[in-house]
């Protein structure tokens, strides 16, 4: 008996992260969604695209050949994109942002910016991870004592 409790709780526990994310078509995206990878990302292709409702918010995730991960709102504007240890590409990126990386870390590419609620988390191929303000003012940098 015990086993068939086991056994239900991990099949509906499969079947609600299956619905939470599910598969669809690049043309299935918003226009803005498409746009910002013809634009940005045309050097490669889309491997997976999915409906996400991650914490309760409808979105979208997009996972690309070359590895890179972008996730967008549900209007199609961008979340978040996600290189893993490879830089990404940076001209959607606020100027101010570029700028004081460029200053501060001259030798370092951008390898994930992720645009939350409230701020804009980027990190680097050195590992810094950087928080920076809506409005692109550094918050955090650990290597130049900023709080």
């Amino acid at each position: 008996m015990k086993t068939h409790h086991i056994i239900a709780t991990l099949l509906f526990t499969f079947v609600i992260s299956a619905s939470a994310q599910k598969k669809i078509e690049t043309s299935e995206l918003p226009k803005p969604a498409q746009e910002f990878l013809q634009k940005h990302f045309s050097y490669t292709t889309v491997d997976i695209a999915k409906k996400d409702a991650e914490h309760g918010e409808k979105g979208y995730e997009v996972k690309l050949k070359d590895g890179t991960e972008v996730e967008f709102w549900k209007d199609g504007s961008y979340r978040e994109v996600d290189g893993g240890n490879n830089p990404i590409p940076t001209d959607y990126i606020a100027p101010n942002i570029k700028d004081y990386i460029s200053k501060n870390y001259p030798n370092e590419k951008i390898t994930h910016i992720d645009y939350g609620h409230k701020d804009v988390d980027v990190d680097l191929t050195n590992q810094i991870d950087l928080e920076f303000s809506k409005d692109g003012k550094i918050l955090k940098d650990k290597n130049n004592n900023i709080k």
